[in-house]
This record gives C-alpha cells, sequence and structure tokens, in this order.
C-alpha cells in the first residue's frame, strides 16, 4: 500500500473538507494539561471539573479523503504531455470510487458514515449559536446552562469564533473568575485564545492575591500560571506580589528589552536598583506571602504561582548583609514550616523545601522531617517531591532520625514503587546515590545545588553519611528479595533494583541470593509458551550475568566496577551448588543466547578465584558437566557465544 497523497495528487475543486481547519483539529485533540497535585491529596481525590468534557477528535469527511487509494488505481500521466482535463475527472471519480468500496468492505461502514455526516454539521451549529448570543455573552455567561453554552462555542469553535467572545468579555474577567460557573470559561480562554490571554492576564494582576484567595478564583490563577502562561506572561500574575512599588515601575506592554528583562521576575526587577529600595520591594514580598500562608484553608499555598514567588524572594536575599539574610530566611522559615509538605509537588516549592534543608540547623531538618513523614510514599512516585527527600539524604547529619523517619517508610513502601521509574529512583538512591545508570546528568546536577551549601552547614562527611544510609536500607530491601525474587526477577524495572541491592547492600544477603538462583532452577525451556522460563528474558539474565561477573561494566573505563560488598566467586558456588547439570547444560545447548553468556560469566568467575577450595570444586562439577557428548553439543549448536562459551570451558 503506498499512500497517494503526495504534491503530484490534488484534491478535486468541488471535494470540501470539513468546517474545521487542520490546526484547530490539532488543538481539539490534544488532551488538557493538569496541574500537578499536591502530595498531601489522596490518590483517588478528584477535584470535579464542570468543564471536564470529553474531547473528540475531528475526523476528515469522506470526500477528498484518498489516504486507502494504491498508486495502481491512479493513472499516470506521461510527463511533457498537457493535462486532459476529462481525463482527470476520471482518474479522480474511479479512486473515489475504489475508496468507497473499500470503506463500505469495512465493520459498521453505513454507521460510521451516517455518524460523520452528522458529525460534521456541529461547526454549522456552533456558528448559529454564536450568531443568536452576539451581543449578549455577557448577560446570560454567570447562568450554569448559559455558561455552559458559551464554552462549548469556545471549545468547538474556531479561533476568530473565540477571539469574539474574549473581546466581548473585555472588562469581566475578574467578575468571570469569581463566578461559580463561568470560571471554566475564563480557563478555556486563557488556554485557546493566545492573542487574548496577555490582556486577560492584565485585566487580572491587579487582583491577583485577592483572587488567589478566592475559593473558585484560585483555580484560574493557578491554572494560568502553571498550564498556559509563557515566561512573559508568568510575570504579569507574579508582579502584585512585589507591591505597589513594584507594579507603577513596571512598564506594561514595552520594548523587546523590558518583556525580556521582565521575564527573569523579581531578580530582572531588583537589577540595578539600591540596597534601600531593595528591602522595600522584599518587604512587601515578605507580607504578600505571609498572607498567603495564614489563609491554608483557601488553597492557595499549593499552587506553582505563590511557590516561585517565595522561590525568588529566597534569590533575592543574598545580595543582602549577611545576618540580615539569615534573618529573614530564618522568618520567612518559621512562617510556613507547617505548610511545606504542600509545596514538594512543583519545581519551585521543591527548591525551597530544598534549600530550607540545605540552610537550616539539626532542629529545623528534624522538623521538616516530621511534617513530610505521613506522605513519604507519595513523594517517592513525585518527580519534585522526591528530590526533597535525597536532599535530606544528602544533608542531614542524624542518621539515626533518617533511618526511622525516611528510610524506613521508603523500604517498607517497596512493594508498590519498583513498579514505577520515579519509585525505583527512590529504592536505588538509598543503595547507589546519583548513579548515572540510573539519574539523568539533569537530575543530578539539580541536586547537587545544594552541595555548597551542605559543606557549611554540615558536620558528616559525604562517603560516611552515605554508608550509614546504606546499611539502615539495605536489611529490609535484602529481606525484600528474599520473600519476593521469583516475582521481582520477571519485572524489568525491578531487576534493576535487584542487581543493585544484591551488589552494593550491606549485610548477610546468603538468604537473598539463595532465591534468586532458585527462581531459575526450573527446567528448561520451560514447557509453558505462555509463561517463558526467566533465563529467556534478557533483563533477567542480565541480573545473573552481572552478578557472575563482579558488578557492572563501565563503558568510559572499559572495565568492571566491583563493588567491596560483592563477593563474585560465592555467588559462582553458590550458582553451582543449587542448580542442577541438566538446567545449566541447557542454557548452552537449548537456548538462544542469553544462557549462554550467563554461563560464560560463569566460567570466568570460577577461573579468576580458582585459589580458593569451594571454588575448585566448583571449577571441577562444571568440567564434569560439559565433558564430551554436552560440549560436543555446545560446538554442533547455533547459541550465540558458543564460541567464547569453548574458550572458557577450556580454562577451567
Amino acid at each position: 500500500m503506498v499512500n497517494t497523497a503526495k504534491p503530484g495528487l490534488k484534491r478535486k475543486a468541488g471535494d470540501k473538507k470539513t468546517p474545521n481547519s487542520k490546526r484547530q483539529q490539532t488543538e481539539t485533540s490534544k488532551p488538557e494539561k493538569k496541574r500537578s497535585k499536591p502530595v498531601t491529596v489522596s490518590l483517588d481525590t478528584t477535584t470535579p471539573n464542570e468543564s471536564d468534557e470529553e474531547e473528540f477528535v475531528e475526523v476528515e469527511g469522506e470526500e477528498g479523503d484518498w489516504s486507502d487509494v494504491e498508486m495502481e488505481d491512479v493513472e499516470e500521466k506521461p510527463q511533457g504531455q498537457p493535462k486532459n482535463p476529462n481525463s482527470a475527472k476520471e482518474s479522480h471519480q474511479a479512486q473515489k470510487l475504489v475508496h468507497e468500496q473499500r470503506k463500505a468492505a469495512k465493520p459498521h461502514s453505513d454507521l460510521l458514515s451516517e455518524s460523520k455526516r452528522i458529525w460534521a454539521k456541529r461547526q454549522k451549529h456552533v456558528k448559529e449559536l454564536l450568531s443568536v448570543i452576539r451581543g449578549k455573552v455577557k448577560d446570560i455567561v454567570f447562568k450554569h446552562d448559559a455558561s455552559r453554552i458559551v464554552q462549548s462555542i469556545v471549545k468547538y469553535g474556531s479561533q476568530a469564533d473565540r477571539d469574539e467572545i474574549a473581546a466581548e468579555l473585555k472588562g469581566k474577567f475578574k467578575e468571570l473568575a469569581q463566578n461559580k460557573y463561568s470560571k471554566f470559561l475564563v480557563t478555556k480562554l486563557i488556554r485557546l485564545s493566545s492573542t487574548h490571554r496577555q490582556s486577560i492576564l492584565l485585566e487580572l494582576q491587579p487582583q491577583v492575591l485577592r483572587l488567589l484567595l478566592h475559593r473558585e478564583a484560585t483555580s484560574v490563577l493557578a491554572d494560568a500560571f502553571e498550564l498556559y502562561a509563557n515566561a512573559y506572561e508568568r510575570s504579569i500574575l507574579l508582579r502584585e506580589f512585589y507591591g505597589k512599588e513594584a507594579t507603577l515601575f513596571t512598564v506594561t506592554g514595552g520594548s523587546a528589552e523590558d518583556k525580556e528583562k521582565a521575564k527573569k521576575g523579581l531578580a530582572g526587577f531588583l537589577e540595578g536598583v539600591d540596597i534601600e529600595r531593595r528591602r522595600r520591594v522584599l518587604s512587601a514580598l515578605n507580607e504578600n506571602l505571609t498572607t498567603i500562608f495564614n489563609n491554608p484553608d483557601k488553597g492557595a499555598i499549593t499552587h506553582a504561582i505563590v511557590h516561585r514567588a517565595l522561590w525568588e524572594y529566597l534569590g533575592a536575599l543574598e545580595a543582602l548583609p549577611e545576618e540580615e539574610k539569615e534573618k529573614m530566611r530564618r522568618d520567612m522559615f518559621e512562617t510556613c514550616q507547617e505548610v511545606l509538605a504542600e509545596m514538594v509537588h512543583t519545581k519551585d516549592g521543591s527548591r525551597v523545601v530544598r534549600e530550607f534543608l540545605a540552610y537550616g540547623t539539626a532542629k529545623d531538618r528534624k522538623q521538616i522531617l516530621k511534617v513530610v513523614k505521613p506522605h513519604i510514599e507519595r513523594m517517592c512516585l513525585d518527580d519534585e517531591a522526591q528530590n526533597v527527600l535525597f536532599t535530606a539524604l544528602d544533608v542531614t547529619d542524624d542518621t539515626k532520625l533518617l533511618a526511622k523517619s525516611v528510610v524506613a517508610e521508603i523500604v517498607n513502601s517497596a512493594p508498590k514503587l519498583y513498579t514505577s521509574v520515579q519509585g525505583r529512583r527512590a529504592l536505588l538512591y538509598l543503595i547507589s546515590p546519583r548513579s548515572r545508570r540510573h539519574f539523568t546528568p539533569a537530575q543530578i546536577a539539580s541536586l547537587a545545588e545544594t552541595d555548597e551549601i551542605r559543606s557549611r552547614t554540615s558536620k558528616k562527611s559525604t562517603e560516611s553519611r552515605e554508608a550509614e544510609i546504606r546499611k539502615s536500607a539495605s536489611e529490609g530491601l535484602i529481606a525484600w528479595i528474599k520473600d519476593n525474587g521469583r516475582t521481582l526477577i520477571r519485572d524489568p524495572g525491578a531487576s534493576l533494583v535487584v542487581t543493585d541491592v544484591i551488589l552494593c547492600a550491606e549485610g548477610d544477603k546468603s538468604a537473598a541470593i539463595s532465591s534468586l538462583i532458585t527462581a531459575i532452577s526450573s527446567p528448561y525451556p520451560s514447557l509453558n509458551k505462555t509463561d517463558p522460563h526467566p533465563m529467556d528474558l534478557a533483563h533477567t539474565s542480565r541480573i545473573y550475568k552481572t552478578l557472575l561477573q563482579g558488578g557492572h561494566f563501565n563503558r568510559k573505563t572499559e572495565a568492571i566496577e566491583s563493588p567491596p560488598e560483592w563477593d563474585a566467586a560465592s555467588f559462582a558456588v553458590g550458582f553451582v551448588n543449587q542448580l542442577t547439570k541438566d538446567v545449566v547444560t541447557s542454557f548452552c545447548t537449548k537456548g538462544e543466547r542469553n544462557g549462554t553468556f550467563v554461563v560464560v560469566e560463569l566460567c570466568a568467575a570460577l577461573v579468576k578465584e580458582g585459589e580458593k577450595e569451594e571454588v575448585l570444586d566448583a571449577r571441577e562439577t562444571v568440567k564434569r558437566w560439559f565433558g564430551g557428548e554436552v560440549t560436543k553439543g555446545v560446538e554442533e549448536g547455533e547459541a550465540r557465544g558458543k564460541v567464547i562459551l569453548l574458550e572458557k570451558l577450556a580454562l577451567l
């Protein structure tokens, strides 16, 4: 099948598209963004949104849709000859006939055809609806049912329709945002009418603080700031936090240079100002933030706009004298310490809490951990919130407190955490913090932002702190693998956690190792095709290969990184003692590739540590297993890696 929608194949002049343009199709078919929820909100709690309607994807009308026509159905015209209109018309008719025949052969073709015909009338009705309410939108938009009507026009109408609605409502957006029903219309216009977004936000800007504390309007500002506004439009909403002086001296709609300065937020406004003016602005910002934090029942403290203002406040303190800076930071911490758990789910909120952790005293850190402890499992599953936990592990000297309040909670949640990327990172940070195998350079750089502060506020060395945390987490993680090894090795994500825990954890790992080896002791290959043997799973075989070779392979150094807590030779001995000859030899003679390379690493481990008595016994056992007919079977087999395996067997 060849797609014929190419430049050489044009649509008939009489063919029509459905009324909505391609751009509009894209806009209406995109799933609406959702704000990140605080970790203090339970997983099954949802906030009803009256504007949440099912998103429909625009479909191309029957006419002009030739995506299923093969090139053989299109009459090719020799180049250089004049075009024959009649011939082109006949060709298009033939194409259309073939397409209709193919559509008719599909299931429910009549039903779909009729549905599309009726659906295509929607735009006509939207236009009629707009003509009925034109000039009266302000009068009806505050009603429940009428607000729905206007929302439908904004959602399904053209861009011109949206702009017309926005223009008619100019001057009313503050009142609309405070209404129980019309607030959803304001959010829709901010989202879909980009040409009017700035004017809407400028209309709301003088009352931002009051609207944030309003039960209905707070969600409008939160959505606008976090989901739809660009950098300059966010600066419009933040301006009110800086006080009257900042509002009066800020240019609205100025030059490109002014807009670039505004995008920097408070830092841009304070560029080049004297120390007294800086103090006045920071005092106003402090007062406004305190007003927000003293009204937690309204929910404003969970919004990203408040967290950005607080982060900018802490950043602006750096230009003040040291004593004054510390006092103002201390005062702000005491103001918001009880609600810090409401802030960790956003980027700026997470950075604020991490800075409080880094600068805080032992008592401050204890208070922060007390506040977030009930929400640790949820924090582990959130990209931004988990960074707060990682920073707590990085900067807190009291590792006994960490073991009780953070480490134990994470380990106990392991059965729920290993199924997601974020959860696995939380588990791995206890064992292999900031490992480039599991953390991106951006994540590591973000976590490193507090390292310089930690060097001044923490007394314990990084190495000793990490070792103590690893030790406190090891027992629980090893026990978890021992009890669930058979299940965990089959999960691709869990296999990463299992490998690093076995390699790096401290303590007695013999029971967990025995569980892992027992998990592959069943006859190979599996008789049940729907349930393959673990060794046939690439991620599972990689666990045993890594453990037998002594650690992870580092591509930069071209060498194996062997953790001091791991003994590959002992694992190889246990591998030989627990598995039978039939199972191990079958890995190489009946498998395709995975098992062969595992046995290669088994032989290499036994050769490398061949002086120990138990290792020598295991070597002899493997030599007996692969004697005579078995080795011949390997040579005649088609398993990948057999050449390397034969070389390793010869060294036993």
